[in-house]
């Protein structure tokens, strides 16, 4: 009974953890939170006591990637292919809900994909420097941890594999939808060159807790200005500033 009983604990808090993740509008109530002002990242820590990590975390997200050690990593195994594009606004950013079924394996840990999203600016940075986006695959694993694939997307070519993505962009906030009429090669996605930097950080929306694994990819993907500025019209700044390294490993692929 007492296993029993702490499984189900394990499971409320690992929802809890998912929903504020995967942008859900807080019930109404609960404090609310964006990206300036009062309610801006400076303080998120301070809007409630369950996101104090936000303010006082030593392994935050997002961070600017430099001076990396180069070693040989494990190879991210992605297991994805054709999903409905059940696509929406959650308050936060627009995101895609992914059904069961689609999924990655990092260092021998199986990590099921639960949704995308995009934020803009870019919030982990090169060098110093920000991107014109960053696109996030958030994956969970069994025991609650998360692994989140970072892509980050720069102003180029147009990109036909985004296509139904951006023409498609919703204004309202609304919850995700039941169906979709359209579908998405969810694979296409990603950068064709597979090698990536990785560490270990934290949720970059609050309440920022640091069980997630990150793997940012080397090569960004591109968008066209027109349909960059399509999501910059829903949301202009949606994007974390850079977080202290403090003390962690810093590791980037070598292929």
């Amino acid at each position: 009974m007492k296993k029993k009983k702490s499984n189900i604990v394990g499971l409320l808090v690992l929802t809890i953890m998912l929903v504020s993740y995967l942008g859900l509008t807080y019930a109404e109530g609960d404090e609310e939170w964006g990206y300036e002002g009062d309610v801006g990242p400076d303080n998120w820590g301070e809007l409630n006591p369950n996101w104090a990590e936000c303010g006082e975390g030593r392994a935050q997200s997002p961070i600017d990637i430099a001076n990396a050690t180069t070693i040989d990593l494990s190879d991210i195994q992605v297991n994805y292919g054709e999903a409905p594009l059940r696509i929406f606004n959650n308050g936060h950013t627009i995101e895609v809900k992914v059904d069961e079924g689609y999924a990655i394996t990092y260092n021998e840990i199986d990590y099921n994909l639960l949704q995308f999203h995009f934020h803009h600016p870019s919030e982990h940075l090169i060098d110093g420097e920000a991107a014109a986006m960053e696109l996030h695959f958030v994956h969970a694993s069994d025991n609650g941890n998360l692994a989140v694939i970072g892509v980050l997307i720069q102003e180029g070519e147009a990109n036909d594999n985004y296509a139904s993505i951006f023409d498609n962009l919703p204004n309202e906030v609304s919850e995700a939808p039941d169906t979709a009429t359209l579908s998405i090669d969810l694979e296409s996605l990603l950068p064709v060159d597979s090698q990536f930097t990785t560490y270990n950080g934290s949720l970059t929306t609050p309440p920022c807790s640091e069980i997630v694994r990150w793997l940012v990819m080397n090569d960004p993907i591109t968008l066209s200005a027109e349909q960059i500025d399509a999501f910059a019209a829903i949301y202009a700044a949606n994007a974390r500033p850079a977080q202290p390294l403090n003390d962690r490993d810093l590791l980037s692929d070598n292929g």
